[in-house]
């Protein structure tokens, strides 16, 4: 079929992975091509065989995060989804500032997981939800310690606004500027201005600590 979806597999734990490849190859519209266990085997298979979605741990030979940001760089068009158990705070930031489009936790069911895959091969961007919920809370910790000093919250105009609310949808900056019909750069120079103002670092911090002080309606997948 012309237009499956082509997808990776790569997980040390043969039996996670033979799991993980059993479920979405029940799927008719996804076709596992290939799979592997360490980072090296992440850039081989997507050069090899240019799969659409590139699902990997987080935690194997070579390093899930390291391998994103190489596969990233070799082959942007790849989306992605890290499968992992680690719910640290420091390694979703990582895996988001890599480029990485899905963060799913290992405790996920199996027609859950192609929902997903699905999802992002349709360019939204996916957290496991009760890691979004956990990670708001611990920003909410940092955000109340590190700005108490201060009498008012940033204000985003409502341009930025919008934009910050598309961008939780999932939308690159690209298809951000098609819909609101602004240039990707003028877009880019909008999200810098957001990141600015929230003293945040990357547009998943961003539309987290939007949506804590209310600023903008924020979608959830």
């Amino acid at each position: 079929m012309a237009d499956q979806v082509r997808v990776a597999v790569i997980d040390d734990h043969p039996l996670l992975r033979e799991g993980v490849v059993h479920t979405l190859s029940g799927d008719p519209g996804l076709n596992v091509v290939a799979e592997g266990a360490c980072a090296d085997d992440a850039l081989r298979i997507c050069q090899s065989e240019r799969p659409h979605i590139l699902l990997m741990d987080v935690s194997m030979p070579g390093g899930g995060i390291e391998a994103a940001r190489a596969v990233k760089t070799a082959s942007p068009s790849v989306k992605i989804i890290m499968l992992t158990v680690s719910e640290r705070e420091d390694d979703l930031t990582a895996a988001m500032t890599a480029g990485v489009q899905g963060y799913v936790l290992k405790g996920i069911g199996g027609s859950e997981l192609v929902r997903v895959v699905r999802a992002v091969m349709a360019g939204e961007t996916y957290v496991s939800p009760g890691l979004a919920a956990r990670m708001l809370v611990k920003m909410q910790q940092r955000w109340t310690m590190s700005r108490a000093p201060k009498e008012h919250e940033a204000e985003l105009t409502a341009r930025e606004g919008q934009i910050l609310s598309q961008a939780s949808l999932g939308l690159s900056n690209k298809e951000i500027g098609n819909k609101l019909q602004l240039s990707e750069k003028t877009v880019k120079h909008y999200m810098t201005n957001v990141l600015q103002k929230l003293q945040v670092r990357n547009r998943v911090e961003a539309i987290l600590a939007a949506q804590r002080q209310g600023m903008v309606e924020v979608h959830h997948h």
